[in-house]
């Protein structure tokens, strides 16, 4: 996206100084648990395939026994802090104009998507997401970024939102490259 689409797509100002505001919508709050539980499930995959390693393999102690410890730590710090605070940062939303992300919890990242360069909408939804009530919707473009991907939200918010978009695009002149 040009630096012009981008200014052309920006969403209504919310300052007197005419600076972009962020998406309005946060996620849902259940995303903190799907979060945490995709970190654990990475902690029990990693963590079990070298305390494995260790038990199994007698010449591999000198460098299991303290990844092992370093991994657990990182996956623990990691499993405390990040679903909080990427809760905090992530914003969404969708317009007769564009669709706006905002996400990251150490490096955050802004993406607009003008309509006109939309090619299709999905939904996605993962074994965690469903149990949760969850989806992500994924909007794809032509650009070489590919796609805006919102994930952590209501599965019905998606839902109407992907048929929102999907009418609008349909509507609107242009040919999404």
């Amino acid at each position: 996206m040009t630096g012009a689409e981008a200014r052309a797509t920006a969403p209504p100002t919310g300052t007197p100084h005419g600076s972009i505001r962020p998406p309005r919508h946060r996620v849902e709050k259940r995303a903190v648990w799907w979060w945490t539980i995709r970190v654990v499930i990475s902690m029990v995959v990693v963590l079990g395939a070298l305390g494995l390693t260790y038990w199994l393999w007698e010449g591999s102690r000198p460098w299991t026994g303290p990844g092992f410890v370093v991994l657990a730590v990182c996956h623990a710090v990691t499993a405390v802090v990040m679903p909080g605070w990427r809760y905090r940062v992530h914003r969404w939303e969708s317009t007769d104009r564009a669709v706006y992300d905002l996400k990251g919890w150490l490096v955050r990242e802004w993406r607009i998507v003008p309509i006109s360069r939309i090619q299709s909408v999905d939904v996605v939804r993962g074994p965690v997401q469903q149990w949760l009530g969850l989806a992500t919707l994924r909007v794809v473009t032509a650009s070489h970024e590919g796609h805006v991907k919102i994930v952590g939200l209501d599965a019905d918010v998606v839902a109407r939102t992907a048929e929102e978009l999907t009418a609008i695009t349909q509507a609107t002149p242009g040919d999404a490259t």
